[in-house]
């Protein structure tokens, strides 16, 4: 998958007329690898993104609650670390100040730790245990697992088939998480040939079961050569709840750094 982080960056380039990495590739399992490279190749040299979003909640009776929050990415160029993030809730106030941050890694643990503020009080940040990073991030059907960006060191890759999807055609791509805690046993993506942005995913969980699809739509190019969806939907088919993504701007090259992604800066990000 893409460097991007989860949901948020799925962030591809546009594509080359009569050059494709994969076609080079012999086996399934080595077009797979391709692809995904491919893409992430497609991702670089963004450097920073500010993302202004709302998240729709629906439950199973079909009843709604809205969140009003922001995503700010830096781009990590040594390829042998992950993106960082911050995930910044504005508003209702019950979740307003609440702040995630996520330091993405390769095949060791992610670090990422949660910032609950308390009214008269200090608040306290939490880190997230690895092993409760399959859960629910913020009562959304996106997990914590889901908020780091999807490096392509992260999984081995088998390429399944080229079908349609729309109007375009697509490569369908297992990826399988190597990395230790994962509540995936593989994930399956739709990428468009032209220019391998991803329209589909469907996660299946610890049981082998299909549980989740991602769709993603609305795409705008950005920069002259950067994609972004702007919706996202996701779909639990065990429990009936869906969460919707709607970004409403992006915002490029920000000046963004390191010390903007760190503990200490958490308490008063916004």
């Amino acid at each position: 998958m893409p460097k991007a982080a989860a949901f948020l960056s799925l962030l591809l380039l546009a594509g080359l007329p009569g050059l494709s990495a994969p076609a080079m590739a012999e086996t399934a399992e080595e077009k797979g690898l391709a692809i995904a490279e491919e893409m992430d190749r497609r991702d670089l040299g963004y450097g920073d993104s500010v993302t202004e979003l709302e998240m729709i909640l629906t439950n199973r009776q079909g009843k709604t609650s809205m969140r009003y929050l922001k995503i700010k990415t830096l781009e990590v160029e040594d390829r042998d670390l992950g993106d960082k993030s911050l995930v910044i809730f504005d508003r209702p106030p019950d979740v307003k100040g609440t702040v995630l941050l996520t330091h993405s890694k390769i095949l060791e643990p992610d670090d990422q730790w949660i910032y609950f503020p308390a009214l008269g009080q200090k608040g306290r940040i939490k880190r997230i245990d690895s092993r409760s990073k399959s859960g629910p991030f913020m009562g959304s059907e996106f997990s914590y697992e889901d908020m780091s960006s999807r490096e392509v060191g992260k999984y081995s890759y088998k390429w399944l088939r080229d079908e349609a999807c729309g109007s375009m055609t697509c490569h369908v791509v297992e990826s399988y998480p190597l990395y230790e805690g994962s509540g995936y046993t593989k994930i399956i993506s739709w990428i468009d040939t032209d220019e391998y942005r991803v329209h589909k995913i469907e996660f299946f969980n610890r049981g082998g079961a299909h549980f989740k699809t991602l769709i993603m739509s609305k795409y705008q190019k950005y920069l002259d050569k950067y994609w972004r969806a702007h919706e996202l939907y996701m779909v639990n088919k065990l429990t009936g709840k869906t969460t919707r993504l709607l970004m409403s701007r992006y915002d490029f090259q920000q000046g963004l750094e390191d010390i903007d992604f760190t503990k200490s800066r958490m308490k008063t990000a916004k």
